[in-house]
């Protein structure tokens, strides 16, 4: 059976996450500007790119390489067309990460934003350490109500299947696993969103870089 990711079409994707009784869009855009500009790296990698939200953040100047990962082949061609001006330095990848986390190249930052939710644990501490990653920032989502973890909206029925993948992140399980892997929390912030839910960025560095 396919992931379900692969059957929502990016524009059902963001305009749900785009509505005022959202704004997840919105806020990881301004969330992604801040990763992108906070270490002194000249590589890193997206997990989970979608349409590209945050990629205009990348600045040319400092980076000599940027990958950005998904398994939705749709939404990687529209990164490839709104983003034709980085195609220098960008690199997208079409891979499964629940499967295919050993066919990720090197990069000294890795973000993942929404992204652990539908990998689990496991995949993900997988994708960083493959990866070698020197620092992680990560953005997951605190639901008030776990039950009604998607918000409401016109579009949420485009959504039905994501049950199927979806895990529930817990903040100190995080922190847990990442030790556990090396990496210690170096950064943490807490974005306000509609219906009560909240994006908290996780940032991570290497033991033996701190």
């Amino acid at each position: 059976m396919s992931n379900p990711w692969e059957e929502i079409s990016l524009d059902d994707y963001e305009s749900h996450m785009s509505l005022d009784s959202v704004k997840q869009l919105q806020a990881l855009d301004l969330i992604m500007k801040d990763q992108f500009d906070a270490y002194h790296v000249e590589t890193a990698m997206i997990l989970g790119v979608a349409g590209g939200n945050g990629l205009e953040h990348i600045d040319i100047r400092k980076y000599k390489r940027v990958y950005g990962v998904d398994i939705n082949e749709e939404y990687l061609r529209a990164v490839s067309e709104r983003y034709e001006s980085i195609s220098h330095i960008f690199k997208y990848l079409r891979l499964d990460l629940t499967k295919e986390t050993d066919k990720l190249p090197n990069a000294q930052l890795l973000i993942a934003n929404l992204l652990i939710e539908y990998i689990g644990y496991s995949a993900f501490v997988k994708a960083v350490m493959q990866v070698g990653a020197e620092y992680v920032s990560s953005v997951i989502q605190i639901n008030t109500d776990e039950k009604s973890w998607v918000s409401e909206s016109p579009y949420l029925h485009a959504f039905d299947r994501l049950d199927e993948v979806h895990h529930q992140i817990d903040q100190k399980e995080l922190t847990a696993v990442m030790e556990k892997a090396g990496y210690s929390v170096i950064f943490q912030s807490l974005a306000a969103l509609p219906n009560g839910k909240a994006l908290l960025r996780m940032d991570f560095c290497q033991k033996q870089i701190i």
